[in-house]
């Protein structure tokens, strides 16, 4: 009963700058909360819980993934966040859900430390923030329908999104590139990630990937792999380089091809990243790899080796904006190194002097 009340008396000091004991009696009993004797008893408008506002908009977002607006691995992405702050709630509180209320700041800083610290699985500190990050956005949506009056953990900064993914260095992909494995499964999965750090695809995307997304372009028709993103509908091209090339043909007659008419034998992704934990020991790579490292280093190599421009960079990773891309791809010194030594000629003579330019 204390409990009760105690929650019931935050969500009236929500609403209220004067509370009652009468208040919470009214509450209590199921009344509006300035019930007067002389009126009837009206039903007090039901606030949902922390939970409760989780599950109504994921089934928002459900709706938009049948109208093909959102993408299904975002929505996984929302059921999983909503199931760790369940988690959370029952460690940390002891009870099976919230009242929005009852939230305050302290709830974004317990969240996280739940996550990379006290969690039987813990996670990265980028994977704990996108956590945070969507937890902010479910009570950005509380306070959007009224039920909130103002999102208690808005300040609480997120940098997830930010944090710095440092590439493969391109020696370390021909590293894995040259590796002979004898294990079928690890030689299917290495191919698979080499072909993303040569694509920029993301897991979803090669996994869909058919003959169907080949097409000739230019006059010479060249071979370029185009795909719209599953998870953003934005169309993503980029030519089939070389080693690309390579492991397509490697593939022609797998089963894979033959029988489900994808591209290339991608596993789930649980197993795909647990794989690849083995291939780095094997290759002797001292990283962490994962799928989407290999985002990342394309985005390195196509902009620090290759010499594309940030905006052609964008285009093939199928992003909105460049400012994603900026946060995939940062210039290395080489690149500048290289810059310079085509346009120091430009301003300079050989022998150091400043050259005379027309304005």
């Amino acid at each position: 009963m204390t409990v009760d009340l105690e929650r019931q008396f935050n969500v009236l000091r929500s609403q209220f700058t004067h509370i009652t004991a009468l208040m919470l009696k009214n509450v209590y009993q199921g009344l509006p909360a300035e019930n007067k004797k002389d009126r009837k008893p009206q039903l007090e408008k039901v606030m949902p819980t922390l939970l409760q506002t989780a599950d109504l908009l994921i089934t928002d977002f459900a709706k938009m993934v049948d109208k093909k607006l959102r993408s299904p691995e975002t929505l996984k992405q929302w059921r999983a966040t909503r199931k760790k702050i369940e988690e959370f709630i029952i460690f940390q509180y002891a009870c099976k859900d919230l009242d929005l209320a009852e939230i305050e700041y302290s709830f974004a800083q317990k969240f996280y430390t739940y996550l990379t610290v006290e969690r039987e699985e813990l996670l990265q500190e980028a994977a704990a923030k996108k956590q945070i990050k969507n937890t902010k956005q479910i009570l950005n949506y509380a306070e959007s329908a009224n039920w909130l009056g103002k999102n208690p953990i808005q300040k609480f900064r997120c940098g997830g999104d930010e944090t710095d993914v440092p590439p493969l260095e391109f020696y370390e992909v021909d590293k894995l590139w040259r590796k002979e494995i004898q294990l079928q499964r690890l030689a299917e999965v290495r191919d698979v990630f080499i072909f993303q750090c040569f694509t920029g695809f993301a897991y979803q995307d090669v996994f869909a990937l058919t003959s169907g997304n080949i097409i000739r372009v230019g006059i010479e028709g060249e071979r370029w792999l185009i795909k719209d993103r599953g998870k953003t509908g934005v169309t993503e091209m980029v030519p089939i380089m070389p080693i690309v090339e390579e492991i397509i043909g490697k593939y022609l007659h797998h089963a894979c091809n033959k029988v489900e008419g994808r591209l290339l034998p991608v596993n789930s992704n649980a197993r795909y990243n647990g794989y690849l934990k083995e291939i780095a020991v094997v290759a002797g790579v001292n990283r962490e790899l994962n799928t989407h490292l290999a985002r990342h280093t394309f985005a390195d190599i196509m902009l620090n080796v290759f010499g594309f421009s940030l905006e052609e960079v964008s285009k093939m990773l199928g992003h909105k904006t460049v400012r994603t891309t900026q946060r995939y791809a940062k210039v290395r010194k080489n690149k500048i190194s290289q810059t310079w030594a085509k346009v120091r000629h430009v301003a300079f003579t050989e022998d150091g002097q400043l050259r005379k330019i027309a304005g």
